[in-house]
């Protein structure tokens, strides 16, 4: 049994000590320094666009270089639900430590080190959208949500609180369509999901990596009737037709370290 099944339940500090085990996958060391977070991602739908370079290239900061696959840059716009979002060695809160985030990403690098570039990140609890902002140097936004499910379809809507970017919304239905699948090596699959840091940037330019950690995404085929385009309208990039590729996660179990400064 794979530490993912073993953990059915909370996610304890027990359990991301057993997800730390697995590193095999990985395409670098796991950092030396203890994580800082450890949290659950239910019910996660990867949606992926490509999109042309010269759309997405403007909004990369000057220090990442954009990624392509086959000369298209590729939008990610990724619905779900966090359990156990706690620090490292601390109890889980009832209401802080479950909600839901949607986030809008793209896939860069530095030097050697590919990454995730988030746009967004839409989450349901003000107080975590405040500490991720001053902490992470993360654009985090407070959104209402509303998330339901029901066996093997889930129902999920996002609309971005606050003025400036107040047409940022998700809604629709998804869920899979599929048994689940090890993501075949060198494949875009591969390339889109399986990164292991994330890159942010400060309001002075400076820029920050975050490695997290997790086994292989246990990946599904998914069906969705969605509508995201508001979600990078903001942006003026536009999603054209229904996303490319679609794919399903029921859990995943994660560790993630605090930022640091990216090395050259």
């Amino acid at each position: 049994m794979t530490a993912q099944a073993s953990a059915s339940g909370g996610f304890s500090s027990r359990g991301a000590r057993e997800v730390l085990k697995t590193t095999e996958h990985r395409p670098w060391p796991l950092p030396r320094r203890p994580f800082a977070m450890r949290m659950s991602w239910h019910d996660l739908l990867f949606a992926h666009w490509p999109v042309p370079r010269d759309a997405v290239e403007p909004h990369i900061p000057p220090g990442l270089e954009l990624e392509t696959w086959d000369g298209w840059a590729w939008i990610g716009v990724v619905p779900f639900y966090m359990t156990h979002v706690t620090g490292r060695g601390l109890p889980a809160a009832p209401w802080l430590s479950a909600f839901e985030e949607l986030n809008v990403r793209t896939y860069v690098r530095r030097g050697d080190k590919p990454g995730v570039w988030f746009f967004s990140l839409d989450a349901a609890r003000w107080p975590a959208v405040v500490a991720a902002r001053r902490l992470f140097h993360l654009p985090y936004f407070h959104a209402r949500f509303r998330y339901q499910s029901d066996g093997d379809a889930v129902v999920y809507q996002c609309e971005r609180r606050g003025a400036r970017t107040s047409g940022a919304r998700f809604t629709g239905t998804y869920g899979p369509q599929g048994p689940v699948g090890e993501v075949p090596a060198g494949g875009i699959e591969d390339w889109l999901v399986e990164r292991y840091c994330l890159y942010a940037a400060a309001p002075d330019g400076t820029i920050y990596c975050g490695d997290v950690h997790h086994e292989k995404w246990p990946l599904q085929p998914a069906r969705a009737d969605i509508d995201a385009g508001g979600m990078t309208e903001w942006l003026g990039i536009e999603l054209r037709g229904p996303p490319e590729l679609l794919h399903f996660s029921r859990r995943l179990d994660v560790v993630a370290w605090s930022v640091e400064r990216a090395s050259s």
